[in-house]
């Protein structure tokens, strides 16, 4: 009987060893897979990631696109002023000395070509016309004389000493006449009024282009000397963009290039113009030549010497290229975020990047590792986006 008992204990107790030892290495085996587990989790919690409900999306406005190739271009920057051609600028000014009887415009008015910009009076004006008259009048006097001695010459009862010395002071006469004449024109004086006994008192200025008038430099009542700049007008119509572009630069620009530049007066809005002449000369202090470019979408008021920043399009490569917002500098590094919806919730993870030239608003990236072909980025936001994730790192290292 103690035989028996003693044989039946004795499998049980190994049966009892054998599930302890099962159990115990369930149990490890269970650990592992939690730990391993927990620290999966631990690594998606804390891998950069950043998650945002469909609200927090719509709320930032977030916008995500398939990664595209950009023509990017190289720049040469290039500053400078506007201006406009010789031909669209014109100082007013009076041959006689005389004094400014009205001004007919202020700066800023537009002005037709000849209208009248101000008017002249002075004695000396009065004296040309009778001066005119006189030399008119002497001169019909010699020409019948002229032709009254030339009828007696070819009669043969006439000198021909007389015919030669009243031929001469008629011919005399006549080229008094247009010099006179032609000073009229000059003061804007009709000669065929003038010998119809009409005296003009006062004359006017004319604009000899059509533009706007830039600068008034004279008052009501003032006497101005001869030659005396009274008037500048602008024809802003042909303003165009003249840039300084450096010796080292030189050999990259071109005529046919395209140019976008900024002015003061138009905040936030570039514009954009392309090259129509480069300069063959120097200019000695900086040495630098002159690039006129035509200005394509002329908008605000442009207005010739406003200073202006351009950049010069140089080369065009196509390339991978985000816009400015979509890359955070973190330390060292350079980041952008990939994006995939998961159920109602949006997932953002950091990607490395290298930035590259830039073009108005958007970058070359050069990715550290391959991407797959379809994978979309966050066209903006990265400040936010990275500023969350280092956020939720330092709610887990706590």
């Amino acid at each position: 009987m103690k035989q028996i008992i003693y044989i039946i204990i004795i499998p049980i107790t190994l049966v009892i060893l054998l599930a302890s030892c099962g159990n115990k290495q369930h149990q490890n085996e269970s650990e592992m897979h939690t730990d391993e587990k927990k620290e999966k989790h631990g690594e998606e919690e804390h891998g950069e990631e950043v998650m945002l409900t469909a609200q927090q999306f719509e709320s930032l406005q977030m916008k995500t696109a398939i990664l595209s190739q950009r023509n990017m271009s190289g720049f040469v920057e290039a500053n400078g002023t506007l201006e406009v051609p010789p031909q669209n600028e014109a100082s007013i000014t009076t041959v006689v000395g005389a004094n400014i009887a009205s001004i007919e415009v202020i700066e800023g008015d537009k002005v037709n070509k000849n209208q009248v910009v101000a008017y002249l009076s002075h004695p000396n004006i009065i004296k040309i016309q009778t001066d005119y008259l006189n030399v008119y009048s002497n001169s019909i006097f010699l020409q019948k004389d002229y032709q009254r001695q030339k009828k007696l010459y070819e009669a043969g009862v006439g000198s021909g000493l007389n015919f030669q010395k009243a031929e001469a002071e008629y011919n005399v006469s006549k080229a008094g006449v247009k010099g006179l004449e032609a000073q009229l024109k000059i003061l804007n004086i009709n000669p065929s009024g003038v010998r119809n006994g009409t005296i003009y008192q006062r004359i006017g200025l004319r604009s000899p282009i059509e533009g706007f008038v830039q600068k008034v430099e004279v008052k009501t009542g003032q006497y101005v000397e001869p030659q005396t700049e009274l008037f500048e007008i602008v024809n802003t119509h042909h303003i165009h963009a003249d840039l300084m572009v450096f010796e080292k630069d030189v050999y990259k620009v071109k005529q046919g290039q395209k140019v976008n530049f900024n002015v003061q007066s138009i905040p936030g809005k570039e514009l954009s113009a392309e090259i129509y002449s480069v300069s063959k000369s120097f200019e000695e202090n900086p040495k630098a030549l002159h690039v006129h470019a035509e200005i394509e979408n002329k908008k605000g008021n442009l207005i010739p010497g406003m200073y202006i920043q351009g950049k010069i399009q140089v080369d065009s490569t196509s390339t991978n290229a985000l816009p400015k917002n979509a890359i955070i500098k973190d330390g060292n590094k350079f980041y952008v975020f990939s994006v995939e919806k998961e159920n109602e919730d949006w997932s953002f993870k950091p990607i490395e990047v290298v930035p590259g030239t830039s073009d108005g608003d958007w970058t070359a990236v050069q990715f550290m590792k391959e991407v797959a072909p379809q994978t979309k980025f966050a066209l903006n936001n990265a400040y936010y986006l990275i500023a969350e994730m280092k956020k939720g790192e330092a709610e887990h290292s706590h």
